[in-house]
């Protein structure tokens, strides 16, 4: 886990960053400071990044590949709540406000490159420069509302309706997500996605 400044790649590292929806309105010397705190982490598809019940929590500004955020049972079943790829984060700021464990993992779901740091550096990075707090937590609450959006999808939508939302909104990621990850996000078999697909829905 290089840090960007010493990483190999670091010049088209910082140049992905840069379009990330949360810090491409900072300025020179913000990136200057904040550089440092990064590590630059690769991941193999299934890895995971945060446990659910942690304590401990990381930042995630995503560089390379998709990322998804699952809740499990007890026994087992899982939830997926959202995918997030290039340009997006992800992270258990809520849950490090409320000083509650995260009530969820992330895991990735191809090859990954996140750039993370520790949430308190994150937390006090931003209290220093409070325009990048504000966009910040604006993403937090569309991340919020997505993850509410979709739960209510699933409980309100029947199958072509669910699918029909996602490509709507998601049109990027319907090609690059394996067919087994989307069906359990839209709660439903891979089998039932494949007619779907060959019906045309897709």
């Amino acid at each position: 886990m290089p840090l960007l400044v010493r990483h190999a790649e670091a010049k088209i590292v910082r140049l992905q960053l840069r379009q990330n929806l949360v810090l491409k309105t900072m300025t020179t010397e913000q990136w200057d400071e904040f550089e440092p705190l990064l590590d630059i982490s690769d991941y193999a598809k299934g890895a995971l990044l945060e446990n659910q019940g942690d304590s401990s929590m990381q930042q995630y500004f995503i560089v390379d590949g998709i990322l998804k955020r699952v809740v499990s049972t007890s026994s087992g079943k899982e939830m997926i709540l959202r995918f997030a790829a290039e340009t997006d984060i992800d992270t258990s700021y809520a849950a490090w406000r409320l000083k509650t464990p995260i009530p969820y993992a992330i895991r990735a779901v191809t090859r990954s490159r996140t750039a993370r740091l520790d949430m308190e550096d994150w937390v006090a990075f931003m209290s220093r420069h409070p325009p990048v707090k504000e966009r910040f937590e604006l993403e937090v609450m569309k991340l919020m509302s997505e993850v509410m959006a979709h739960t209510i999808t699933l409980h309100l939508l029947d199958a072509p309706g669910r699918v029909a939302r996602f490509l709507r909104k998601h049109t990027e990621l319907v090609e690059r997500l394996p067919k087994k990850e989307l069906a359990s996000y839209l709660n439903l078999s891979p089998e039932t996605l494949s007619r779907l697909k060959k019906c045309g829905k897709i």
